[in-house]
């Protein structure tokens, strides 16, 4: 069914990704990957600001003290409110880039790459705390894609975005165990990329090359269908007043001909009601 979509930021993104809400700024953090750059969005005011990186930025979430944490192509680093930057972690691999990433209940990153070629294996998923202790957590991924948490912090659901699969891990505050399916999307209908989690537990999944956004239960049931007329939606997140708003990035990038909205962030009013993410302690 069609969700009612309005576009909150008309822009060509070659790849919009990673949206994230600050609530210490009311604002709406999203990335082009491709274009190497940190957009912000005021709804209150449409005010609109961006910041070039030097290298492609895969996440950009806010931290405790203020400031990001980034995910770049050779590493994690931490950007300061004043705008200094520094290394938390850098680990360059020649041929790999940093993709999506979240903050966990106890404030650590779970951090993702992939190989710009997209070759099987080539990805990762580390945990990174605050002080700087980096946990590989999965190896031989692809596209380390959509990470989030239930409600209770008990579970974790990820993206390997090729296995067309969201799956579920038991997770003790720090690790996690017993990976399974939660779900699997079907042929022709895309591939699962970013994902948020909503106050029932529900899982929302853009689907890249599906041009919508699903709404799950927590037992993997197909709950809700939003369609919009970009195919490559990227991610999502809630946002805006009281977190009811589902902001939408989608990307233009390998499209013959994209849509007129392609690369715009897109916003479905009212479509739940999301959880307050923490900041990155560090």
């Amino acid at each position: 069914m069609s969700g009612g979509y309005e576009v909150a930021v008309r822009a060509g993104a070659a790849l919009g990704e990673g949206p994230a809400w600050d609530p210490a700024t009311g604002r709406l953090i999203w990335l082009d990957i491709l274009g190497m750059r940190i957009h912000t969005y005021d709804p209150a005011t449409g005010r609109r600001s961006a910041r070039t990186t030097e290298q492609h930025v895969g996440a950009a979430k806010p931290r405790a003290g203020g400031g990001l944490v980034l995910n770049l192509r050779d590493g994690v680093g931490l950007l300061d409110p004043d705008g200094t930057f520094r290394w938390l972690h850098h680990e360059p691999v020649p041929g790999r880039r940093a993709n999506d990433a979240a903050v966990a209940p106890d404030g650590s990153l779970w951090a993702g790459t992939m190989r710009y070629d997209e070759a099987a294996g080539g990805g990762t998923l580390t945990r990174l705390t605050g002080a700087g202790a980096v946990e590989p957590v999965l190896s031989h991924v692809t596209v380390s894609n959509g990470t989030g948490w239930s409600p209770d912090g008990r579970l974790m659901y990820y993206t390997d975005t090729p296995t067309r699969r969201v799956d579920v891990f038991d997770y003790d505050g720090e690790r996690v165990r017993d990976r399974r399916p939660l779900l699997e999307i079907e042929e022709g209908a895309g591939f699962p990329d970013g994902l948020t989690v909503d106050a029932d537990g529900c899982v929302w999944v853009a689907l890249w090359d599906g041009g919508a956004v699903r709404r799950y239960t927590p037992a993997g049931a197909l709950d809700r269908v939003i369609s919009v007329p970009t195919a490559r939606t990227t991610a999502c997140a809630f946002g805006g007043a009281g977190l009811r708003d589902l902001y939408i990035t989608t990307a233009r990038t390998g499209l013959p001909s994209p849509h007129p909205l392609s690369g715009s962030v897109l916003v479905i009013p009212d479509a739940g009601q999301g959880l307050p993410q923490p900041a990155f302690a560090g």
